[in-house]
């Protein structure tokens, strides 16, 4: 089984050519980086770094330091290659998923999430390695340092993400325009690429949230005054257990809130076709103005339960529990957080290339025989089913669990101050006040 040999060759043109302005961008930010730590730190660094349960000085070295921002460049090269390999056009996982959609969208739909899923291992790994790395060179320093040299090249992932929906919009427009099959094939292609470079682009920003949201915990460990996080300890165990849920509700809560709104257009667009004659045609104008409408008010609509949960659940965890039953619960954020946020974003990703596969025919092994299938065929109609779970996946649920992670970090950095445990009879008297607000 594979895609036309042709529409691979082009999709790793174009891939090819993305990937080394990434490649370059990151050099560039190396070398850069080395000159401006040779310049601005002196040669021994002193720092406190958090060691057996308190904190403590250490000496580290502006190398390590410019080694700490090796680690975050390469952080993010990984996992852009990582990405690439199981969403991208013509690869093994798919293609897997196109194999699948022979026989329904059943299947299409359970190796979509088989791959979400498998595609979480390495970069968790990555990150675990990462941080690691990092703090044994420069402490908490360290890891801040790597999250901000993973994100030097931002301007070079904002230009790559960004070429994802310009490719897409083009595709549209050349259909609607009813231009030559030739201009769609080759939007096609670009489309595709958009694709992969966009689900990069959300890597990027979850493995930026998991180092800088590790960063910020060092800074709300410090202005709490505690000493460590005791799992042993029954509120903190269940804090940690709460953190870990409320990225799995906000994931649920996202994904109904497309589902509302997909149904709310889909009837809006059903009563159009009743009610104004020649739409099919092309001789009725649609009602537009009524399908934004319905997008832009459930946007704002249904954001308020998960902006809610986002930023009162740490005010509550952590005026109700303590200041170390809010750094588990801001651990079990972080964790579940990354985990969610890469099954979903390469998921939705995998699904949607698995469907532009057939754009220009795909060869898939059916009762012992070769087929070709392409666009309209049953197998198409499968991958279509899977790409549009995807779509709220890659494009809702997943990119909001970068926001979810560093928006419960600052909150609970933000009323560090009013549950520090080193001013006992200040902290009660505010945590009483507060309290009675709500009681």
């Amino acid at each position: 089984m594979s895609i036309g040999e042709n529409a691979k060759a082009d999709v790793n043109t174009v891939q090819s050519a993305l990937n080394r302005g990434n490649n370059v961008s990151m050099l560039l930010a190396l070398a850069a980086s080395f000159g401006l730590i040779k310049l601005m730190l002196p040669e021994t660094i002193q720092m406190s770094a958090f060691n057996a349960g308190e904190f403590s000085v250490i000496t580290t070295t502006s190398l390590n330091v410019f080694f700490a921002v090796c680690i975050g460049m390469a952080v993010g090269y990984l996992i852009s290659y990582i990405t690439e390999y199981y969403t991208g056009l013509g690869g093994k996982p798919v293609n897997d998923i196109v194999q699948k959609s022979a026989t329904g969208a059943a299947t299409n739909i359970i190796a979509g999430l088989g791959t979400g899923m498998l595609s979480t291992a390495f970069p968790v790994i990555i990150f675990a390695a990462a941080i690691w790395g990092a703090y044994a060179l420069a402490g908490f320093y360290g890891v801040g340092i790597a999250a901000s040299a993973m994100m030097a090249t931002t301007a070079m992932q904002l230009a790559v993400d960004a070429f994802g929906p310009i490719a897409d919009n083009a595709g549209g427009i050349a259909e609607m325009s009813e231009l030559p099959k030739e201009v769609r094939e080759k939007t096609d292609v670009l489309d595709s690429v958009g694709n992969t470079t966009a689900a990069v682009g959300k890597g990027f920003a979850i493995a930026s949230a998991a180092l800088t949201a590790l960063a910020l915990f060092a800074a709300y460990v410090t202005l709490t005054g505690i000493h460590g996080i005791n799992i042993f300890d029954a509120k903190v165990l269940a804090a940690l257990f709460i953190g870990g849920m409320i990225p799995v509700v906000f994931s649920a809560l996202a994904m109904n809130s497309v589902g509302k709104a997909a149904m709310d257009m889909v009837n809006e667009v059903r009563r159009q076709f009743r009610e104004i004659p020649g739409i099919l045609e092309g001789t009725g104008k649609p009602e537009y103005g009524k399908c934004v409408e319905i997008s832009t008010k459930a946007a704002l609509r249904e954001m308020l339960a998960p902006g809610v949960i986002t930023i009162v659940t740490p005010i509550i965890v952590g005026i109700g529990m303590g200041a170390e039953a809010l750094g588990a619960y801001m651990a079990g954020v972080t964790v579940s957080g990354v985990l969610w946020a890469i099954f979903q974003n390469n998921a939705g990703g995998a699904w949607d290339n698995a469907k532009k596969s057939f754009e220009k025919g795909v060869e898939i092994e059916v009762n012992g025989k070769k087929e070709v299938f392409y666009k309209k065929s049953e197998p198409h109609k499968a991958a279509v089913v899977g790409d549009t779970v995807g779509d709220p996946f890659k494009d809702t649920s997943g990119p909001s669990m970068n926001i979810l992670i560093k928006l419960s970090s600052l909150v609970g950095l933000t009323i560090a101050p009013l549950i520090a445990v080193t001013d006992h009879e200040t902290t009660s008297s505010v945590i009483e006040m507060i309290k009675s607000l709500f009681i």
